[in-house]
């Protein structure tokens, strides 16, 4: 998960020092939704390196996956990220939020996994 996160900072380092503006894409994909994809990239990643026999058992791609949820296509998504990578002010929010939002899951978690356990009925 790190070395997307990574890889992906040094995708928007690289493509905001671009002299020349990118151009919107006539089918860009709404700052929400790429929230909702970066999410769910994270996710899987950190699954593929946890837990690979699930995916494997289950037969999922998680680039497919993505592509299938989302209703998107490789294309759509890299002209997309490059977009936002352009504006690291933009990059920035998306990544904050994802943040937020994986943060948010691990406290849930944590909550789930310390309520007490009653004590069994005699």
């Amino acid at each position: 998960m790190k070395n997307v996160g990574v890889l992906l900072f040094c995708f928007a380092l690289f493509g905001s020092c671009q002299n020349t503006p990118i151009e919107k894409p006539d089918n860009l994909i709404d700052q929400d939704k790429m929230v909702d994809i970066m999410f769910d990239i994270n996710v899987l990643e950190a699954m593929k390196s946890q837990t690979t026999l699930v995916l494997e058992t289950n037969k999922i791609n998680p680039n497919t996956y993505i592509y299938k949820k989302y209703n998107i296509d490789s294309l759509q998504f890299a002209n997309s990220d490059k977009y936002y990578a352009s504006d690291v002010k933009k990059y920035k929010e998306i990544f904050d939020a994802v943040n937020k939002r994986i943060e948010d899951q691990i406290e849930a978690s944590k909550k789930l996994n310390t309520s007490p356990i009653p004590a069994p009925v005699q």
